[in-house]
């Protein structure tokens, strides 16, 4: 029983050294989607995204693609432009991205699109984040 303890104190404490650490390289998770299924006329599509950055020193903008397979007329890649907030160093915080049904709509006809949506983050020194990769998104061609 005391063992067991012990192991569980040295777990937390060794989880605990890691957290929040902010690395030159911006970070950037996919959290979440307000739905997963879109057609016209049932609002917008939202992703949240976290991120981190040491230098505080983030671009105005995150990078997007949209990601069909077998129809490369419906993939994009966009600049989403960022909300302007205070800098400074060891910044995290959400970002939220959001898209209308005509910014996303299917294009290979007459199907709907299964999307992934990709998310970039770069920095003033040309650092990039990992791409956060969102969940398959169904968007109905209606």
């Amino acid at each position: 029983m005391r063992n067991t303890f012990l192991i569980s104190i040295f777990i937390l404490l060794l989880a605990g050294c890691n957290k929040d650490k902010f690395n030159t390289k911006p970070s950037l998770q996919y959290k979440s989607v307000n739905r997963n299924i879109i057609a016209r006329g049932t609002g917008e599509l939202a992703f949240t995204l976290s991120f981190t950055d040491a230098e505080g020193d983030l671009t105005d903008t995150i990078f997007v693609i949209k990601f069909v397979e077998n129809c490369v007329s419906s993939r994009f890649t966009a600049p989403y432009p960022l909300p302007e907030f205070p800098t400074g160093k060891n910044q995290k915080g959400d970002i939220l991205v959001t898209f209308g049904y005509n910014d996303i709509s299917p294009k290979c006809f007459p199907r709907n699109d299964t999307a992934i949506f990709k998310f970039v983050l770069k920095d003033k020194a040309q650092n990039r984040s990992d791409t956060a990769v969102s969940e398959p998104i169904v968007i109905i061609n209606n």
